[in-house]
């Protein structure tokens, strides 16, 4: 089993902590965000906590999950070695710099894990290929390596497609209830009717496929699917993704 650990302690560390409990691995956390490392600390035996250095010089695996300001601050000054592998979850902090910031390791990867790592099930592109990653996550989640660092960097834009489509599946679920008066059936009936339709069948054209399946005319889904279309939702939904490729390092196209 492997000694992790993890510099920086907010929402993802913490969910790719709780991922990885009770399977035998030594983990160690940073006391940065104290309040979420005392809970984890005392929730699993087999977390620590202890200071950066102590995290990098006890781990065989580091997990950067520091905001990329932080990181070119803090990360040079701790003692790295050319065995460890590091995993980095951060964005704006691509591999050429990492691999000056956390010389003299040479193993170094980019993942983007999603707060339900926690439970599995996770999505994990990667670049480039990690068997560190691997190890620890593979069997419960998806890895997934991609080609190169733009690509990884294009799946980072994705990840963001989580919250707007959220704030539609809120304003969906929140007029149901308004028709109910049920809040807890209207959540868990909107939830579970996009669970049932998320099994891809690795065409890469199961979505497309499905909103083809949708488009009766004169259905629901139809007049809906018009309503939003006549607003241009699609349309702003791909600009605000464009919108990222600066930030991101992608081409414009």
């Amino acid at each position: 089993m492997a000694r992790v650990g993890f510099l920086g302690t907010g929402e993802i560390a913490s969910a790719m902590v709780r991922g990885l409990a009770g399977q035998g691995h030594t983990i160690f956390v940073s006391e940065r965000n104290a309040d979420i490392a005392a809970e984890l600390s005392a929730e699993f035996q087999e977390v620590s906590i202890a200071a950066n250095a102590d995290v990098v010089g006890k781990s065989d695996i580091v997990i950067a999950c520091l905001m990329a300001a932080t990181a070119r601050l803090v990360l040079p000054d701790l003692p790295w070695r050319s065995d460890h592998a590091v995993i980095s979850v951060m964005v704006d902090v691509p591999c050429a710099d990492l691999a000056t910031l956390c010389a003299p390791a040479i193993d170094i990867a980019l993942s983007i894990p999603m707060p339900f790592i926690a439970r599995g099930g996770c999505p994990l592109p990667v670049y480039p290929e990690s068997s560190a990653l691997r190890a620890l996550f593979g069997e419960r989640n998806i890895i997934l390596p991609v080609a190169s660092e733009v690509a990884l960097n294009a799946h980072f834009a994705a990840s963001s497609l989580s919250a707007p489509i959220l704030r539609m599946l809120v304003e969906g679920t929140q007029w149901l209830a308004r028709e109910t008066g049920d809040p807890v059936a209207a959540e868990a009936y909107v939830t579970a009717l996009f669970a049932g339709y998320m099994h891809p069948d690795g065409s890469g054209h199961h979505l497309a496929g499905l909103l083809g399946s949708l488009a009766t005319e004169g259905g629901l889904n139809a007049a809906l699917r018009t309503a939003i279309e006549g607003v241009g939702a699609p349309e702003a939904l791909r600009d605000g993704m464009d919108g990222l490729r600066p930030r991101l390092g992608l081409p414009t196209r």
